[in-house]
């Protein structure tokens, strides 16, 4: 009779485990973390940093993978093809969601709000025109002027088609009556270094990829999407008479829509408490980057307004017909 009895114990045993082994909590792997934009921009700095705290948080490896192109369109569309299990997720900025869509709608091959669902908004950081300290213009009403007389003759680097940069630079031309020569590249750091080797007379990038060449004295901020503490030097569009002022870039992670609910709120979870982490605000702010946490249900919001707001921007300037 006891042995019959163990039989039975063993036998429930073996039939519950693959029960057990498929009610695993999340993670039950490592998680790889999509950054669209090329090694060295602030989406990597501020992905990799954040990256290390989830990973504490959720005990498991958390890898930056980088997949630039098309403004962030290749990597954010491998993101919305990986398998619906949450063990990948996208750290995107704004531009791959929102102006790359109203831009250049041809090249998006997804909804942000169909085929993601956002895990919150991690990371915001201004847009900054820069220039080489010994360019013959010193502040931005020089640059334009310098631009007039000299049209097509000022080529301005961005991050990608149908980035922020991008759409900054068309908005600089259409409020300015300029005609600055957008020049795209395949991330921040390509085209910083372009500027550096005098291909190029300026760029417009996030603050979180410039502040150590400006701090360095390389390059000289001449505007920006928005003042930054330790930049206050640096005025916006409105301050100096435009009526509109430049596009921000903010930074959010996401996953392929569908991934199971008990994913989804555990990378929620680790998401806020490492964006509110004391040391990962004080190892980005000397950057430029301020950490700011947006919940999911705001995220989508932000992403709804932006786009609503970058169409009406681009029909009013004429970049859109």
């Amino acid at each position: 009779m006891k042995r019959f009895a163990q039989r039975i114990v063993l036998a429930f045993a073996l039939i519950c485990l693959p029960a057990t082994a498929r009610a695993q909590p999340f993670p039950t792997g490592p998680i790889s973390v999509v950054v669209p934009l090329a090694p060295g921009d602030a989406a990597d700095i501020a992905a990799r940093a954040l990256g290390e705290e989830i990973s504490r948080l959720l005990k498991t490896p958390v890898l930056a993978i980088n997949r630039p192109g098309a403004g962030g369109a290749v990597g954010t569309n491998s993101v919305v093809q990986a398998r619906k299990d949450g063990h990948t997720i996208l750290f995107a900025q704004n531009g791959a969601l929102t102006f790359r869509a109203v831009l250049d709608p041809q090249s998006v091959t997804y909804d942000a709000l169909r085929d993601l669902v956002p895990l919150g908004i991690a990371s915001r950081t201004p847009s900054v025109l820069v220039v080489r300290s010994d360019a013959p213009y010193r502040n931005f009403a020089e640059l334009i002027e310098y631009s007039k007389n000299k049209p097509g003759q000022v080529r301005v680097g961005h991050p990608g088609s149908g980035s922020v940069g991008d759409f900054c630079i068309q908005l600089i031309n259409a409020l300015t009556g300029t005609e600055l020569v957008p020049v795209p590249y395949a991330g921040a750091a390509p085209a910083v270094a372009a500027l550096r080797g005098e291909h190029i007379e300026g760029v417009v990038l996030s603050l979180g990829a410039l502040s150590a060449h400006i701090k360095s004295g390389a390059f000289r901020g001449l505007v920006a999407s928005s003042r930054f503490p330790e930049f206050t030097d640096i005025p916006t569009m409105r301050e100096l008479g435009y009526r509109e002022d430049l596009f921000g870039i903010w930074f959010s992670f996401l996953a392929p829509a569908g991934i199971p609910e008990d994913a989804r709120k555990a990378l929620v979870g680790a998401i806020e408490q490492a964006v509110r982490a004391p040391a990962i605000t004080a190892r980005l702010a000397p950057l430029g980057i301020l950490q700011t946490y947006a919940a999911p249900e705001q995220t989508t919001a932000e992403i709804r307004e932006e786009f609503k707001r970058v169409s009406e921007m681009a029909r009013k300037t004429g970049l859109l017909k």
